[in-house]
């Protein structure tokens, strides 16, 4: 059976490994990157660092007794993926600097790959690894091409340009703003962040790791896995703070708004830093140093969104015009790029269109149509309160597993059934509004502006794992 997993991040690294591990050799890692760490080879911006405990952000059978600190950078965690390509044995799968651009089923089972540079060949299975913040979101405004200073999305940080004593504007102040505001504070001669809503931003507390530390995660036994165990109870509770009408969401509230009043010195300040939605709506941040950097004298933070853009700066909701020499868009990506190349399933299905607008799939892994197509990380196949190597490590098991039952029967090709698809569907429509996430008054990256929200799983990873676990080919046509 030979295999493609498109892209060479945490969840095709787990695609790799688990593959050898059920006795798959043939398989391939395509990535458009020059190395393989997915977003965190991509990603290069001032701050950026993992918001979950760096222990808990490995592969399960893969801790790492070296991390630096408690959230660790984007440098140590691109060379720990690196790591681990080379300990699992992943390097002569990759196949780098290759950008997939078409995936077209050409029946019985087989898939034929091209890149933009050449034709791959046929494939028995894709499992598609690709991440969901690649794709930099510009806001829909007038101007953007007219600025005559420098400017650029998050994702594609230019470092040629120093910012010293430059006027910066920050469009944006969630997750990518929080971690790049304190740096650019530093540097700018004044710095401007627009912030269209607040968001719910807990204390990180960063811990620096010292040598005894570091010497006992290394050498005592199970010291890793307790501090994993802790943290995952820690974890936990985030489902509870995002489940409508549970105490623990007013308990997050409170210590967000404790960390506002201990760290914000302008009262009027502190009143703008409050969101207006329930905590869980949006996505939940920390930060030790995004709240004091605004204390600043070269800080303004102005409670507006984006008008437009003009020649020498923007133009604010509210009217208000900034000169600037560097704009920064931290206005996020688009998180539902399925049609980043083409794919096209059974009969010529368009899997952008068909994911367009109202993206579901099942169990996270499959949909109809698209026969031994498979996501390692699909339409709400990511569940809140674990870290994504977790949730990954889950759904690629699954996926190999069926791989190899279809193998032990002979089969050639899999393909979900309608009947269980929509099944499972009605399932998960029965419980997004338990979650603040779900409700029909919230909006944000998680429901992605569609009526269906498709990002998260409605329910913890206990539920989860039992829905994987019973999965199986009575679920799927074989042929």
């Amino acid at each position: 059976m030979k295999i493609a997993i498109i892209g060479a991040g945490p969840s095709g690294i787990a695609a790799g490994h688990e593959l050898l591990k059920q006795g798959f050799t043939d398989f391939t890692i395509f990535d458009e990157l020059d190395a393989p760490g997915g977003t965190w080879r991509q990603h290069s911006y001032p701050g950026l660092a993992c918001d979950v405990w760096a222990h808990s952000y490995t592969f399960s059978y893969a801790p790492n007794p070296d991390w630096n600190t408690s959230f660790v950078g984007y440098a140590e965690i691109q060379q720990y993926l690196a790591d681990c390509c080379t300990n699992f044995g992943l390097v002569p799968h990759l196949q780098l600097n290759t950008s997939i651009s078409s995936a077209r089923y050409v029946g019985k089972g087989k898939w034929r790959l091209e890149s933009e540079q050449r034709g791959l060949g046929e494939f028995d299975v894709v499992i598609n690894a690709m991440g969901n913040q690649h794709t930099p979101l510009y806001p829909d405004v007038e101007g953007i091409a007219d600025f005559q200073g420098e400017s650029w999305h998050s994702t594609e940080w230019n470092h040629e340009v120093d910012l010293s004593g430059s006027r910066v504007v920050i469009v944006g102040s969630a997750a990518a703003a929080v971690q790049i505001v304190p740096e650019v504070a530093k540097q700018a001669g004044h710095l401007t962040v627009l912030q269209r809503s607040a968001n719910w931003i807990m204390p990180r507390n960063l811990k620096v790791y010292s040598k005894g530390q570091k010497w006992r995660f290394r050498h005592i036994p199970g010291w890793i896995a307790l501090t994993r165990w802790v943290q995952r109870l820690m974890m936990g509770q985030v489902e509870y703070a995002v489940t409508i009408g549970h105490k623990r969401m007013g308990q997050f509230e409170n210590m967000v708004k404790k960390h506002i009043n201990a760290t914000i010195d302008d009262p009027a300040l502190r009143e703008t830093l409050v969101p207006d939605t329930s905590y869980g709506c949006k996505r939940g941040l920390v930060s030790d140093d995004f709240y004091p950097s605004l204390n600043r004298e070269n800080v303004e933070l102005i409670p507006e969104g984006l008008r437009r853009v003009t020649r020498s700066g923007i133009v604010t909701a509210g009217g208000r015009e900034i000169d600037a020499d560097v704009i920064i868009y931290c206005t996020g990506y688009k998180i539902l790029d399925y049609d980043r190349f083409d794919v096209l399933g059974r009969d010529g299905r368009n899997l952008g269109q068909a994911l367009a607008g109202d993206p579901r799939c099942h169990k996270g892994i499959s949909l109809p149509g698209f026969p031994n197509y498979f996501f390692a990380m699909g339409p709400n196949g990511l569940v809140l309160n674990v870290p994504y190597f977790v949730t990954a490590e889950r759904n690629v098991s699954t996926i190999v597993s069926l791989l190899s039952a279809m193998q032990a029967r002979g089969g050639g090709a899999l393909e979900v059934k309608q009947r269980e698809f929509d099944r499972y569907n009605r399932w998960m429509d029965d419980r997004f509004q338990r979650f603040t996430w779900g409700a029909d008054n919230c909006q944000s990256y998680y429901t992605a502006g569609s009526g269906h929200p498709p990002f998260l799983f409605p329910g913890n990873f206990k539920e989860y794992t039992r829905l994987q676990e019973e999965s199986g080919l009575h679920e799927y046509e074989l042929t």
